[in-house]
């Protein structure tokens, strides 16, 4: 299993950015999707989650600016992060769950410059 993330940058405050993921050996369709960000010195947290039903639930502190999205056509899973803050400088994996599997992505930095 590989999942092969893109669209990591930098950007100045108050921008946009979309991430991508697209996972490659499994069954796209039945796997929960999932951003994790980490940054340095903190832990790992989640982000945002969509479910094969498509159902969806975010950090409170990303709530109303990112928006993670599935296309089961494409075998692949976005998140589309607005007004991007300082704080959300971190790096950012995908991950994909099927019952006791977990598979990661490498990760895609996204700085976000004051």
């Amino acid at each position: 299993v590989q999942l092969v993330e893109s669209g990591g940058g930098l950007l100045q405050s108050g921008g946009s950015l979309r991430l991508s993921c697209a996972p490659f050996g499994i069954i796209f369709r039945l796997y929960a999707m999932a951003w994790y960000r980490q940054a340095p010195g903190k832990q790992r947290e989640l982000v945002a989650a969509i479910y094969p039903g498509g159902m969806t639930n975010y950090a409170d502190s990303v709530k109303g600016r990112f928006t993670i999205s599935r296309d089961n056509a494409k075998n692949t899973v976005y998140l589309q992060m607005n007004n991007l803050k300082p704080e959300d400088t971190a790096v950012y994996c995908c991950k994909a769950k099927y019952l006791r599997e977990d598979d990661w992505g490498q990760g895609t930095q996204v700085t976000s410059a004051a």
